[in-house]
């Protein structure tokens, strides 16, 4: 019944997101308080709630490791690697070319807020996520956990370069915060809530007996779909509460918009690269939805880190995210492999 009910929500994950936008747009109190820093009572510890819960995804993504999968994948790395260069590669192509067209808009910076949160979101890791739809799509599973779980645990040498080299494209005082969050991705933030819950969810993969690595999965997997949802929540409710208090139409308009267009460049390059190099279909499909499906989550989680006074910055990192949702579904189902004919009489 348990994992029926797993099932049921990973199947609806689209629809549970958009509800927890819904949320946050008619009650963003709760998700307000809860994005602020709280005292453990009789304890000097300090709890931020999105870091937590994004560990526990991450930890939960860890612990659903294939590893015998993952084992055979090393040994034959020719997609792990391409998706992984083209995971790098792709913003470096992209996030130039949005920066030219909103130096375009009457914006005063030049877009430069939107921009760095948009630089950001493409300097995370392969989402988590990214797996729930390849096993919709019947795609090339142990890839994309691959890209996953490497993009992951390399999140802490890759984002802080990716972030690096963009920087120079904002003006103000962007490219120094911009700077302040590649240090912070180097240090506690990167590895003490990306690195190592993931890591520890796959030592446990990997030293756990069977039926006690069900046991505990069949318990961390919901806590997570629901921190999942629950992260999203705090984090549209800080955008959209901040929207709500200060309508500015034009620049939720430029939200929109920008977010759209790298989300949609993104998996164009990744399916335009899959049509090259003539991957079988479950494997075009990992590979496309690694280049788009970018952790959105942990990219809200450090924006509300580094950024706590603009959460209007959070508004590209909704968009997006429900984006790459809407993408996703459309890549699963344009690289569904088809079905087998039927066995003759």
């Amino acid at each position: 019944m348990h994992s029926r009910a797993v099932s049921w929500l990973r199947h609806r994950l689209g629809r549970a997101v958009v509800l927890s936008y819904a949320l946050a747009l008619l009650l963003p109190g709760p998700g307000l308080w809860l994005r602020r820093p709280h005292l453990v009572p009789l304890t000097h510890l300090i709890v931020n709630t999105a870091p937590l819960l994004l560990s526990l995804v991450l930890f939960s993504a860890g612990l659903q490791v294939p590893v015998r999968a993952l084992g055979r994948l090393l040994r034959q790395p020719k997609a792990l690697i391409v998706g992984l260069a083209l995971h790098l590669a792709i913003p470096l192509v992209v996030v130039p070319l949005v920066a030219f067209l909103l130096r375009r808009t009457p914006d005063a910076d030049g877009g430069s807020g939107l921009l760095t949160a948009l630089i950001v979101i493409v300097a995370m890791p392969v989402a988590a996520g990214a797996t729930v739809w390849t096993d919709k799509g019947d795609g090339d599973q142990p890839t994309m956990v691959g890209l996953v779980l490497v993009s992951t645990l390399l999140s802490p040498l890759t984002t802080p370069l990716l972030l690096g080299a963009l920087a120079p494209l904002l003006s103000g005082g962007y490219a120094h915060t911009l700077a302040a969050t590649g240090r912070l991705t180097q240090g506690g933030f990167g590895l003490t809530t990306v690195v190592l819950p993931c890591a520890t969810g796959l030592l446990g993969a990997l030293a756990l007996p069977t039926s006690r690595l069900r046991r505990l999965q069949l318990a961390v997997t919901p806590l997570a779909l629901t921190g999942s949802l629950l992260v999203t929540y705090v984090n549209a409710s800080g955008a959209l509460g901040s929207a709500l208090a200060r309508p500015r139409p034009l620049l939720f308009a430029a939200a929109l918009a920008a977010a759209a267009l790298v989300c949609l460049l993104s998996f164009a390059l990744g399916w335009a690269a899959a049509r090259v190099l003539r991957l079988q279909a479950g494997t075009a499909s990992s590979l496309t939805l690694a280049c788009g499906m970018n952790n959105s989550s942990a990219s809200a989680v450090l924006i509300t880190t580094s950024l706590p006074d603009k959460p209007h910055l959070l508004l590209p990192v909704l968009v997006y995210g429900l984006l790459q949702k809407t993408a996703a579904n459309r890549i699963v189902t344009r690289f569904r492999p088809d079905p087998p004919p039927p066995a003759g009489p």
